[in-house]
């Protein structure tokens, strides 16, 4: 159990002083450790499957169906732990995922037909445990209310994406230096180790929130309208990472040059994580809000010339500038999931988003793929573009509904009350109402040491 720290105001909000939250450490290590295995999955499926039938297309099916599969079960993991605790639900899911993942492995290696490794795919994406947003869940618990937690996303994001980075590469290497079978094993024993040391870190858990005895009942993360918006828009984050995984192999391979693909693709995860370590050194003068949609505009217009690219260097070069946007829209939507749904459903919201981005790749691979065997690579760029165009309008048309309904709380008790609620509301971003004494002080919002901003307004 935990709960929220006060923010030291004499240091500079940024990653060191985020590292020395008390107990950070102790979660972050062990979860990443357990969220290195999540980027080696779809590429030891892949490569497994297609070594023992001989067809992409039938590797991409059971890829496929690992995704989506893991996109459904994700928000009911996520429900689970918000009730009963992180710890209570990952020591068996990690259990069940190594089985899970050990069964499909053998399966593929007795060759047996596509649609059974289908079917064994189901419970090993289904099993895939969410430590990502169980990190995030902590994060939110200790930094409630403070400028940090705009911080502790970026260094979420930076560390999804360098699993994104790590784990294909050495999912790859295993597969095709020791042994086609060699990356999911590997993957099934590291989620197990990791998971497991994770769930022990008891101390930084969440608190768990039970049903009332008054027979209170609990507002499930869904019921509110801007998750709902959020999750909308991360599903066409999702297509982007899909189409590009499809569409930059393609072009790879159409130019006769097939490991320009892991180039390509590294410069384009390597845009992502410099604009995430960007956004968590930086004191915004902007509101999430306001952030989420620059972030999505820019995202959408990079995508939208992809299909243009003729060289690797201009395909290079473009992939940069998605990565770039990508970070801005990602880190902020998981940002105002801490200004959108209480604590009690947080985890739950977490997994929604992290489910619509698997769900959104899952589709974009297929749809891609499809659109590539057809008419080539550049056709399989127009998913990204299809799909960021759509979510932007959905964006801009129910943006109201991503407002904070109220203050997350007072963050400083012994202030009197008119200076309490102003506190609280910069905390969400808003506009207090201040009282005549102190309207024109209550227009500054303190990020750190010596450095004043305004108060963010959407």
């Amino acid at each position: 159990m935990t709960s929220a720290v006060t923010t030291d105001k004499s240091a500079r909000p940024g990653y060191g002083q985020l590292l020395r939250t008390p107990g950070a450490l102790g979660f972050v290590l062990p979860g990443f450790a357990a969220r290195l295995p999540f980027g080696m999955l779809t590429i030891s499926i892949l490569l497994l499957v297609q070594h023992t039938t001989g067809s992409y297309g039938s590797a991409g099916i059971v890829a496929a169906v690992t995704g989506i599969s893991m996109a459904l079960s994700a928000p009911l993991m996520g429900i689970f732990t918000d009730r009963f605790g992180q710890s209570a639900v990952l020591v068996p899911v990690v259990l069940a995922h190594a089985a899970a993942v050990t069964g499909l492995a053998a399966l593929a290696l007795a060759d047996a037909d596509v649609w059974l490794l289908a079917l064994a795919a189901i419970p090993a994406g289904a099993s895939v445990p969410q430590v990502g947003p169980m990190v995030r869940a902590r994060w939110a618990a200790r930094l409630e209310g403070s400028p940090l937690l705009s911080t502790a996303a970026a260094f979420e994001s930076v560390t999804d994406e360098f699993t994104f980075v790590v784990g294909p590469v050495l999912a790859t290497a295993l597969c095709t230096g020791v042994h086609p079978a060699a990356g999911l094993v590997t993957e099934a024993t590291l989620t197990l180790l990791g998971g497991l040391l994770f769930a022990a870190r008891r101390a930084s858990q969440p608190t768990t929130h039970a049903p009332s005895a008054t027979g209170e009942k609990r507002a499930f993360a869904l019921s509110y309208p801007g998750l709902r918006v959020l999750i909308f828009t991360f599903l066409g984050i999702g297509a982007v990472f899909g189409g590009m995984q499809v569409s930059l192999a393609a072009f790879s391979n159409e130019i006769g040059n097939p490991g320009a693909n892991g180039l390509l693709y590294g410069v384009f995860a390597a845009g992502n994580m410099i604009a995430g370590i960007a956004m968590g050194a930086v004191a915004w003068k902007i509101g999430p809000r306001r952030r989420l949609i620059l972030g999505y505009i820019g995202l959408t217009a990079a995508a939208s010339v992809l299909w243009a690219a003729n060289s690797v260097i201009l395909l290079g070069a473009l992939g940069l500038v998605v990565g770039l946007f990508i970070a801005p829209a990602l880190i902020t939507g998981y940002t105002m999931v801490e200004q959108l749904i209480p604590a009690n459903a947080r985890t739950e919201a977490f997994t929604w988003l992290t489910g619509s981005i698997a769900f959104g790749q899952a589709v974009a691979v297929i749809l891609a793929g499809r659109l590539t065997d057809a008419h080539g690579s550049s056709y399989g760029f127009l998913v990204p573009m299809a799909a960021t165009a759509l979510a932007l309008a959905t964006l801009l048309a129910l943006r109201a509904k991503l407002a904070p309904k109220a203050p997350s709380r007072i963050v400083n008790s012994s202030a009197p009350d008119g200076e309490a609620a102003a506190a609280a509301a910069v905390t969400v971003g808003v506009t207090p109402a201040a009282t005549p004494s102190q309207a024109p002080r209550n227009r500054v919002n303190e990020r750190g040491m010596g450095h004043r901003v305004p108060v963010a307004v959407d």
